[in-house]
């Protein structure tokens, strides 16, 4: 007789795990199920039965997750990488999430295809990339806006002191007092000139040299334009700088003999004629030089005067030329004694190139630079400007203002390929060969660029505020406009009215 084998039976343990993984599945086959049911739309969906099978189970018809990006790579070969229509650019999705919420739309989904999706992604990131490139032109007009500019403060400074000019007679004494007036040409006196429309950086440049200096023969040289003379000259005629003598003129007010009237207004006509073909130019570089066109100094005549030295100080034989955006920390004294042994100027230059070489400044690729008549070095250290000594009979000696005008006007000629428009690159050329370089410790610049080693800033002579982070404006580095703003007067009725300092 045979026995019967019990009837076996599932534990009872496998029944959870059994519901979850069914659980699991379900939704998967669900899915998978409707792709199947809809196998004639996903056929238009799909170009190819390796796209078909990736949309239906990517882990079942594709050997491997690398046939997608193969099919990728083909349909962008064959179709992707051609020129995009300019109208499926502007009616790209702005973000990627837009993107997704019109391929779940059921009018998209009915004619998407590989070629289409690639195509629309394409057009998605070169239109997010247009924006990237407009907002950092923006961010980068702004900020350029930002650095030139004068603030409210400034310009209320201005307008209060032209009102002086009008109004009071202080304000309109001579610039110097008669009883001075002899000193103006004394070449025994340190003669410091300065070319400028700032009044407040005028005036802190001023401030600082006459407290740093021990002997207090000097003589400063102001140069202004007409609109900024009444302003310029009120300033400095209500607060004298006694013993030290300030002279406030206009370009407006020099006698020029017709000969010297002649050379200045051709440097004056080639800025206007330069000033016409770099607005209006048209090439690879066509925004950074819209963008160097708002700069003021770009074409202003009082950034190219400095090269009229000569002439508008035809009695003098030597100067001290400082720029407007400088702080003096040290005695000039030994400067001006300084033999400059036959060259035409002193200025900071060391082998070391801590500022930046001739080929930062000059395109040597074009051939006209390259000639060794001119004796010019790619790698040869570019002197820096802010403080410079001049010997003006030297000067006088060799015609570097008729060399200088001739390659501002070769610039222009050449289409400003010799180098971007600007005042010193064509001076790097006129005296190639005549400055003697001075010690280190007299200048420090680039502080309009970041915030320099506590011991330079201590020791230097000069501080030189070169670049966008003026001293009088906000986006300056806080320590080094507290150094600048300690040379106004903070109780004066005028800076606080006006609250220069904030």
């Amino acid at each position: 007789m045979k026995l019967k084998a019990p009837a076996r039976r599932l534990p009872y343990r496998l029944v959870v795990p059994a519901l979850l993984l069914a659980a699991l599945l379900l939704p998967f086959v669900f899915i998978r199920a409707a792709f199947l049911a809809l196998d004639a739309r996903a056929a238009s969906i799909c170009p190819s039965i390796s796209c078909l099978g990736w949309r239906i189970a990517p882990r079942l018809l594709l050997d491997s997750p690398q046939d997608f990006e193969k099919e990728l790579r083909r349909v962008y070969l064959d179709k992707g990488g051609q020129e995009l229509d300019p109208k499926l650019g502007n009616a790209a999705p702005d973000s990627f999430d837009d993107l997704i919420s019109e391929m779940s739309s059921p009018s998209f989904y009915q004619h998407l295809d590989l070629r289409a999706f690639l195509l629309k992604t394409k057009a998605m990131l070169l239109k997010m990339d247009q924006k990237v490139q407009s907002a950092r032109l923006r961010a980068l007009v702004f900020r350029h806006l930002a650095s030139v500019g004068l603030p409210k403060s400034m310009h209320c400074l201005g307008l209060r002191l032209a009102e002086q000019y009008l109004v009071n007679a202080v304000a309109r004494s001579s610039l110097p007092p008669p009883e001075y007036a002899s000193r103006l040409t004394n070449n025994s006196y340190l003669h410091i000139v300065l070319i400028t429309d700032n009044v407040l950086a005028a005036s802190v440049v001023v401030s600082s040299t006459v407290t740093s200096c021990a002997d207090k023969k000097i003589v400063f040289h102001v140069v202004t334009d007409k609109k900024t003379y009444n302003s310029m000259h009120a300033w400095f005629a209500l607060y004298p700088v006694l013993p030290a003598v300030v002279e406030v003129r206009g370009l407006h007010q020099f006698d020029f003999a017709p000969d010297i009237n002649a050379v200045i207004m051709d440097t004056a006509e080639e800025l206007r004629q330069s000033s016409y073909a770099y607005r209006y130019y048209r090439g690879a570089d066509e925004e950074y030089r819209r963008l160097l066109a708002l700069k003021p100094s770009t074409f202003s005549l009082l950034n190219y005067m400095r090269i009229h030295l000569p002439e508008l100080f035809p009695k003098l034989e030597k100067v001290i030329f400082v720029d407007d955006d400088v702080v003096v920390q040290r005695d000039l004294t030994s400067l001006w004694y300084l033999d400059l042994r036959g060259h035409v100027m002193g200025a900071v230059s060391d082998s070391l190139c801590d500022g930046k070489t001739f080929s930062d400044y000059l395109n040597f690729s074009n051939p006209m630079l390259t000639s060794p008549s001119l004796g010019l070095e790619r790698d040869q250290c570019a002197w820096l400007e802010g403080l410079n000594i001049f010997d003006l009979q030297a000067w006088r000696k060799n015609n570097f203002t008729r060399t200088y005008q001739q390659w501002l006007k070769l610039n222009r000629q050449s289409g400003f390929s010799l180098w971007p428009m600007g005042s010193l690159p064509p001076a790097l050329i006129a005296f190639n060969g005549q400055v003697l370089p001075i010690e280190r410790s007299w200048l420090l610049n680039a502080l309009g660029w970041h915030m320099p080693d506590p011991y330079q800033l201590e020791s230097a002579a000069v501080l030189h505020f070169s670049g966008p982070g003026k001293p009088w404006l906000e986006t300056a580095h806080l320590e080094l406009r507290k150094i600048w703003q300690s040379h106004l007067n903070h109780s004066d009725e005028l800076i606080s009215s006006c609250m220069v300092i904030g």
